[in-house]
């Protein structure tokens, strides 16, 4: 007689960007497992296969596309199939500001985290009287490149994640899109803009939405409270 089935449970969150609602099931262990060989490994495209495969296997709404979602919403998703995995509540360690030296172990319930969306984030960015440029949200490249290896992100890299997240350049009569230019045009493009412009395109990353959680905390040793702000999935699961 072959052993049984073991149900998993299945859950709801809803999509940062898109307001929507989908079903997610935890990891198991085998793919906990396929994870942990992968960072082993610190083979980055073994890295992205591995985190590209797990989520896509434990979104159970149809229609998702793991590698079209932003960084946010894989940062979001990630934090919540990890936590129904391993329990409701997040153990990290969290360093006094008063002294910045002391650390205090803290417990946060997965669900008191959420994105924080600003109200000066736009992707759309004039550029002159004439020319806008649309953002896009980085994709999970970036969202692994972020939280999963060491690299340095180098002046080329910066160039590149822009260009990538260019989703179109328009004005009254014309329209040009991503996908109707090739990199190295969009790196061009980049390039020849003024440091305003370019600090404009700044502002759309500093200000995108991220992970977010407010925590109060007290130092053992001074015995003084501070608020600390917990922003990216690297700090929840660093």
């Amino acid at each position: 007689m072959p052993l049984p089935k073991i149900s998993t449970p299945t859950y709801e969150l809803v999509l940062p960007s898109s307001n929507k609602k989908i079903k997610y099931r935890p990891f198991l262990v085998k793919e906990e497992k396929i994870l942990i060989i992968a960072l082993e490994s610190q083979d980055q495209k073994q890295i992205a296969n591995a985190v590209k495969n797990i989520i896509a296997s434990c979104i159970l709404s149809r229609g998702i596309k793991v590698e079209k979602l932003s960084t946010f919403d894989i940062e979001y998703l990630f934090l919540n199939i990890r936590g129904k995995s391993v329990g409701e509540d997040i153990e990290v360690m969290v360093t006094c500001p008063d002294d910045e030296k002391t650390q205090v172990p803290m417990s946060i319930n997965i669900d008191s985290i959420q994105v924080k969306k600003s109200d000066e984030h736009s992707p759309d960015i004039k550029l002159d009287d004439q020319f806008t440029l649309r953002m896009r949200y980085p994709s999970l490249s970036e969202f692994i490149k972020s939280n999963f290896t060491m690299d340095d992100m180098k002046v080329d890299d910066t160039f590149e994640l822009i260009a990538s997240c260019v989703d179109q350049v328009y004005s009254e009569e014309e329209s040009w899109t991503q996908e109707d230019c090739t990199k190295k045009e969009l790196m061009e493009f980049i390039e020849q803009l003024n440091s305003s412009q370019f600090k404009e395109i700044e502002k759309f990353f500093d200000t995108m939405p991220k992970l977010s959680h407010t925590v109060k905390v007290t130092n053992p040793n001074t015995k003084i409270e501070s608020e600390i702000v917990l922003e990216g999935l690297q700090n929840f699961f660093g």
